[in-house]
């Protein structure tokens, strides 16, 4: 086991022991294949296989992923995130912000650890499933500190379709860029057609990544196929 896959198995474990007696609102598991030739830093033809697993719970909520990338050249990588926020205040429900928290992030990459705090919170936007809005202090293993601002929607529209994604942008520090990384899926559920009972999405994801990984100059304009699966 990598020790990327061995620190997200030690997150995933912490978490789930944290909330084993908290009340569990929701939750959500899905695996994700991804398949794409423009990718930036490395090689331009990849697979990228993703397990996610979201939740919501008595005191707070979670996100967690972990991607699995294949190179047509041989070359493996596995990076993870896990992203527990914790509620410190509910607003009434008609209000425009619906919760604040304390945010928290945790960046395994292979040889690398993230970590990142700060505050956030949900808004109430008519015809949107959800939109986040996030804002960190980024601690970073190979670079100054930072900061992050993240934001994240999930729209449902004309039956079947669903658009989402993120918008994470990093300030610039001694060895990093700024960044900008928007990424966002448009898919369409099969399920009801091949007769699975939960979601089962094809479509595409595409990434507009400005100097990624901070690296000055480096854009990526990056299309996928798509194939997702809630289980």
């Amino acid at each position: 086991m990598t020790k990327t896959l061995l620190n997200a198995a030690i997150a995933g474990s912490f978490l789930f022991s944290a909330t084993a007696q908290a009340e569990i609102f929701w939750q959500d598991i899905s695996a994700t294949y991804l398949n794409g030739s423009n990718y930036e830093v490395g090689d331009t033809d990849r697979q990228v296989f993703t397990f996610e697993h979201a939740a919501g719970y008595s005191w707070g909520d979670s996100f967690l992923f972990v991607d699995r990338l294949d190179s047509d050249n041989g070359f493996t990588e596995t990076y993870a995130e896990i992203s527990p926020r914790f509620k410190v205040y509910d607003f009434a429900e008609d209000n425009l912000i619906k919760a604040a928290y304390v945010a928290t992030t945790w960046e395994v990459g292979q040889g690398f650890d993230n970590y990142l705090v700060g505050v956030g919170t949900d808004l109430n936007v008519t015809g949107f499933d959800y939109i986040q809005l996030n804002a960190y202090r980024r601690s970073n293993e190979f670079y100054e500190s930072n900061y992050q601002l993240t934001a994240v929607w999930g729209i449902p529209f004309a039956e079947n379709f669903y658009y989402d994604g993120f918008l994470d942008w990093s300030s610039a520090s001694e060895g990093h860029a700024a960044e900008m990384n928007f990424t966002s899926q448009l898919k369409y559920n099969i399920g009801p057609m091949v007769g699975y009972d939960n979601r089962l999405y094809v479509g595409v994801e595409y990434a507009h990544w400005n100097n990624k990984f901070g690296i000055s100059g480096i854009d990526e304009r990056n299309l996928n196929l798509l194939v997702k699966i809630h289980l």
